[in-house]
């Protein structure tokens, strides 16, 4: 991450938690004075310091070092605002029932913002053998291509992982209905519910 913890984000955090300086110094092995000098901006934690202190402040160590922080307002976790992050670097793919913050290969990863499929990006859905048998009229070389399509229900998630050069069809096993996702590399992400 191109950025590192700083004072006031320390302070704020060690606020929003009603912790004296001393409170979060004893919950990670350091003095009062050390925590007053990082929230004065004369000194900064050690790396080896910001797990702890992140579990002090009940924040992850991304959330630490970003200074933007999330409060998880669904503490049940819902399907239906299902997220999907996609890292920039690898291609990785995190699912999550709610918002989160999630990095991978050192950034921070915003949730991808849905849209109604277009022209270029229509999903065509059929039945077949008891399966949703998913499959779009998109490219798929290796500049502009489906990355993924996924089936979110209210119980499963199911993901396909697609490639350049293979065709853009997934296929799930039919139990009700559901929300498609299917994931651009180029345009983002487009989401179509399935009736039962």
């Amino acid at each position: 991450m191109g950025q590192y913890v700083t004072g006031s984000v320390i302070r704020a955090l060690r606020e929003k938690r009603n912790y004296t300086q001393k409170q979060l110094a004893e919950a990670i092995s350091v003095s009062d004075k050390t925590v007053s000098k990082w929230e004065t901006d004369r000194g900064l934690p050690d790396v080896t310091l910001l797990e702890p202190l992140a579990k002090a402040l009940q924040v992850s160590v991304a959330e630490l070092l970003s200074g933007e922080y999330v409060v998880n307002r669904n503490r049940s976790g819902n399907p239906e605002r299902a997220r999907f992050y996609i890292c920039p670097i690898c291609g990785n793919v995190i699912w999550s029932m709610g918002e989160g913050a999630f990095s991978c290969c050192g950034v921070a990863l915003p949730p991808l913002e849905p849209e109604e499929p277009d022209g270029e990006h229509a999903l065509t859905v059929e039945v077949l053998d008891n399966e949703w048998y998913v499959s779009a009229d998109h490219p798929m070389t290796k500049d502009h291509y489906f990355s993924f399509i996924a089936l979110v229900s209210y119980d499963r998630v199911q993901l396909c992982k697609l490639y350049p050069e293979q065709a853009a069809e997934a296929r799930f096993p039919r139990r009700g209905g559901g929300t498609l996702y299917a994931c651009c590399n180029r345009h983002g992400l487009y989401r179509l519910k399935l009736k039962r």
